[in-house]
């Protein structure tokens, strides 16, 4: 129960700081090797209620109950199962990240300690419908590789050790985000560290251990 709780919380707080609003984008966290507890389709981000959370079996995709899972399942799914260091999955739509999913404006991650660390390794993924298994198959292509996807024309997807983390992800992206566009509507020329720079703080600043690159699971292991 205190999973389905801090889920609810981490809603309310999505919807409290502008990183998700009405019931737009959807939230997980693992269960075991092969469970998620995922937000049910047309659930409110900020009046979740534990009953309003789905547990999916992400190797078969069944689910027990009458609430239906999100229908983004396929992506989360794939998720989890390649990569079984993630425990948490949040997908949003805040306002700065999905203006910048919008445009061909890259990311830059050497502007600021969180950036360094957090957007180290950002993947886009073209746009495809929501919940179709095309999106989950691109997902599940690049998500070995990264730890924040950029869905084209849709928001953002981010996923990591713990819900807290994931938080911080979603956080760091989306103050990015508003960085970098308001710098462009701006004028203003955002100055980066150098990549030796980024790199020497990543390795010995203490900050956080460094994420290492995890290669992708066998072929018959991801397949849905």
């Amino acid at each position: 129960m205190d999973l389905r709780k801090d889920l609810c919380k981490l809603g309310r707080y999505m919807l409290e700081n502008q990183l998700a609003w009405g019931n737009s984008g959807n939230i997980s966290a693992r269960l075991s090797h092969t469970q998620m507890l995922i937000t049910g389709s047309g659930t409110d981000m900020g009046q979740l209620a534990p009953s309003d959370l789905v547990a999916v079996d992400f190797e078969t995709m069944e689910w027990g109950g009458e609430l239906k899972p999100s229908k983004e399942i396929p992506m989360h799914a794939e998720i989890y199962k390649h990569r079984p260091d993630v425990h948490a999955v949040l997908h949003a739509s805040p306002f700065w990240t999905t203006l910048m999913s919008c445009t061909d404006v890259p990311y830059v991650s050497e502007l600021f300690v969180e950036s360094m660390y957090y957007l180290e390794r950002v993947a886009y993924v073209e746009y495809h419908h929501p919940g179709s298994k095309a999106l989950g198959q691109a997902v599940g292509e690049q998500c070995t590789g990264a730890n924040v996807m950029i869905l084209k024309n849709h928001g953002v997807l981010v996923y990591d050790s713990s819900l807290k983390e994931a938080k911080m992800a979603l956080e760091t992206v989306e103050m990015t985000s508003r960085m970098i566009m308001t710098a462009r509507m701006s004028g203003l020329t955002l100055h980066a560290l150098s990549p030796a720079t980024a790199n020497d703080f990543l390795e010995h600043a203490g900050y956080k251990p460094r994420r290492r690159l995890r290669p992708p699971l066998p072929d018959t292991h991801c397949q849905t």
